[in-house]
């Protein structure tokens, strides 16, 4: 009895692993269609780029129809909450990263730097675990987190070509999603996975169109120019047409996909299983976008990516060893 039950356990975790990587090589994909839309120096798309609010409100709009028979599985009946505000502070703070992320494609910045910075995520994590949620601050967390700073200062590449302001808008964007897990994390001690994503899939895009709407108005009362054209420039609500049209139902396919895999993948394994296989983006988008973006990553890069990626592994061993 016991076999059988470590063998269906086997399994399930088996099959939660391939899900992770099938999510993380979808995230590449959805990483390079941000570049193509965005990025003025992309040459993929010809003729006038999308600006980074109405790419992510399209996305996850189009995305939401997508997943709606995630939706309809999961059941309307999870929707029942004690927090309906902290669920929608979730989603502003998800939507808020994904604005500032294409945002920086948007900005030129290239994706292995992107990605690179991305990662210090999970620090960001445990600084506010500890800060809000009352974990425990030990000598592996602090020092881990030091070593996967100084990897980030390595990737930014300050005083060289490769650095811009636009270089920081990747760790804004990993800051804004730490909250969202953050919240995520305390809700998870009375509510089920299948609420917070229910609650996420169907919040995200209207906070989207809350931020887009923002933006439009901004455009309007600040003086030309006030706002980077990349941001936002007049009405941000008007439909792609063209090659533009066909890139955003695949970024929307993507971006539901991905969903699916995740959701997938979390409903067979613990998330401190799952998590060391998030670091499989970085070599997934670097390879990506040195192939066909051309984007050699800089010298620093890989030192860098190396501090990063190992503190985060050693921390997850850690970690795993006392759950």
């Amino acid at each position: 009895m016991n076999q059988t039950s470590s063998i269906i356990t086997n399994n399930y975790a088996l099959k939660a692993t391939y899900y992770m990587i099938g999510a993380q090589v979808i995230f590449a994909l959805v990483n390079f269609t941000y570049d193509v839309l965005t990025n003025p120096w992309n040459p993929m798309l010809e003729g006038e780029k999308l600006t980074s609010s109405s790419t992510v409100f399209w996305q996850y709009l189009i995305a939401t129809i997508f997943i709606l028979p995630l939706v309809l599985k999961i059941g309307l009946d999870k929707l029942k909450t004690r927090h309906p505000m902290l669920h929608e502070w979730r989603a502003l703070a998800s939507a808020l990263g994904a604005q500032v992320f294409v945002f920086g494609f948007a900005s030129g910045v290239p994706v292995w730097q992107m990605i690179g910075l991305l990662l210090t995520g999970p620090f960001f994590v445990l600084l506010g675990s500890i800060l809000f949620l009352g974990e425990r601050l030990t000598l592996t967390r602090i020092a881990m987190s030091v070593i996967a700073f100084i990897g980030a200062f390595l990737i930014v590449g300050l005083g060289t070509d490769q650095f811009t302001a636009a270089s920081f808008l990747p760790v804004i964007a990993a800051i804004l999603w730490s909250v969202t897990t953050l919240i995520s994390k305390y809700l998870s001690r009375e509510e089920s996975a299948e609420t917070l994503t229910l609650y996420l899939v169907l919040l995200i895009s209207i906070n989207h169109a809350i931020i887009g709407t923002a933006l439009f108005i901004l455009a309007l009362v600040l003086p030309d120019g006030s706002l980077p054209t990349t941001l936002t420039s007049g009405i941000d609500f008007s439909f792609p047409m063209g090659a533009a049209l066909w890139w955003i139902l695949f970024l929307a396919f993507l971006t539901a996909s991905s969903q699916y895999l995740l959701w997938s993948a979390y409903k067979r394994a613990d998330a401190a299983y799952l998590q060391p296989f998030d670091d499989l983006k970085l070599p997934i988008n670097v390879l990506l976008g040195w192939i066909i973006l051309s984007q050699v990553p800089s010298i620093g890069f890989w030192p860098g990516a190396a501090l990063i990626v190992g503190a985060s592994l050693y921390i997850a061993l850690i970690e795993n060893k006392k759950i």
